[in-house]
């Protein structure tokens, strides 16, 4: 995997402050929770988008090891307190959207732009998940997003000012999921997982501790 490409098309602003991450299943939540509890350090990032992104960001994780086909995955963040604006990007080199969603029956047929297009819609999955995370995602992307890409084969679907396209792109082996959030953006993180669950008192449990949470009272 061209990491220096991918920093290079996606962090153009690059100086030192990219962190890269290569997971597994072994190391997955390890490297999920050093991630976001970095972020958590950011007193300016507010509370709502972390909980929203810290649910979206490990579904894309898990992805890449249920649909991908590969042991592997890469996760490269960004954080600009300037502008407010956090930027992941979860990779891999594996079989990519259009033969995962092929794998299910309702499917097979289905061109590349057009995988790329209802991958981010509610319950649409290969057979091996609940084709929740990338909806969630999509979701996310309508409340506090900048610009979310889902790029695989030649494609990327785009969602950027409400508006869904498919492009062609400079080819690529796998899928990366892009976004860009705008971090001081107060959101209700319960209509990004359509009340489905309780993503607030997730966060809580994984990302502040006793002393932490006596400290908000």
């Amino acid at each position: 995997m061209d990491l220096s490409s991918l920093i290079r098309q996606y962090f153009p602003t690059y100086d030192n402050d990219v962190t890269i991450d290569v997971f597994d299943e072994k190391n997955i939540y390890d490297v999920y929770h050093r991630v976001v509890s970095v972020l958590t350090q950011h007193l300016d990032i507010e509370t709502t988008v972390l909980e929203a992104m810290s649910y979206c960001f490990y579904e894309i994780l898990d992805n890449v090891l249920i649909h991908s086909g590969k042991e592997l995955g890469t996760v490269i963040t960004q954080y600009d307190p300037k502008d407010h604006v956090l930027g992941f990007l979860i990779a891999d080199d594996g079989i990519g959207v259009q033969a995962s969603l092929a794998g299910n029956e309702k499917y097979a047929n289905i061109s590349e732009p057009e995988a790329l297009k209802i991958c981010i819609e509610d319950t649409v999955t290969d057979g091996k998940g609940m084709g929740f995370g990338l909806y969630s995602t999509f979701r996310l992307n309508s409340k506090a997003g900048l610009l979310l890409e889902v790029r695989s084969g030649s494609h990327t679907m785009q969602v950027k000012n409400g508006e869904v396209t498919a492009i062609e792109s400079e080819p690529w082996q796998g899928t990366i999921v892009y976004m860009q959030l705008q971090t001081d953006k107060e959101i209700d993180p319960a209509e990004v997982v359509a009340n489905r669950t309780n993503i607030a008192e997730q966060y809580k449990e994984a990302f502040l501790n006793d002393n932490e949470l006596e400290q908000l009272w």
